[in-house]
């Protein structure tokens, strides 16, 4: 049985104990870093990217370009650290470009 609010709740706590007791949270994580990545990669980068998915803190890029895929290799810890400062809190921990 669902926990009841009063109706002197804050939307803020109504919405996450939705997400909370319908386990949405990793789906919500994966379009807001999926959101990040074009956002912050750019259209050059966007043009090559095939796929974004993040599965348990690991987020695995698939791009049309090896040359691509090795300058960003060597920018790994900038990649997580400006998606998880998108994010505002700590979404992914490790990048695996394929």
């Amino acid at each position: 049985m669902a926990k009841r609010l009063g109706n002197d709740s804050a939307i803020g706590a109504i919405l996450n104990e939705i997400i909370a007791s319908n386990k949405l949270q990793s789906g919500l994580d994966e379009v807001e870093v999926k959101t990040a990545w074009f956002a912050l990669m750019g259209n050059g980068v966007g043009t090559y990217t095939k796929e974004v998915q993040l599965k348990n803190g690991t987020l695995y890029v698939s791009l049309n370009s090896a040359v691509l895929r090795e300058e960003l290799h060597h920018g790994r810890d900038k990649i997580i650290a400006m998606i998880n400062a998108e994010c505002k809190r700590e979404v992914i921990n490790k990048v695996i470009l394929r």
